[in-house]
């Protein structure tokens, strides 16, 4: 269950990511293409080994954190090292994580 802090972050994000689409025209509907994914150095990635959650945006910042539990086939080891690409690309892309590890997201 999400605290109420972690429910306000979100709402946050939410409006941003809102007003960064209106900037820029788009509905947010399109996907990434896999010929755009593979322009991405593998650094680009939350888990670079595997290719999964690019993290060139806020945008897709926000869905790494969203979708953090249901990546499979990952090490913990490999979570810890995606944990810390992810809050260096939240700080970059001014993304609010109201989680301080990984672990909150898989328990709630």
């Amino acid at each position: 269950m999400s605290s109420e802090k972690q429910k306000q972050a979100a709402q946050r994000n939410i409006k941003k990511a809102q007003a960064a689409r209106r900037k820029q025209g788009g509905n947010g509907a399109s996907g990434m293409s896999t010929a755009e994914k593979d322009r991405f150095k593998d650094t680009q990635f939350a888990f670079p080994d595997q290719r999964k959650e690019p993290l060139n945006d806020a945008a897709h910042v926000r869905n790494a954190i969203a979708r953090f539990d249901q990546v499979e086939d990952v090490s913990d080891a490999d979570r810890d090292e995606a944990w810390k690409r992810i809050l260096r690309a939240a700080d970059r892309f001014d993304v609010e994580v109201e989680a301080r590890s990984w672990r909150e997201l898989i328990n709630n």
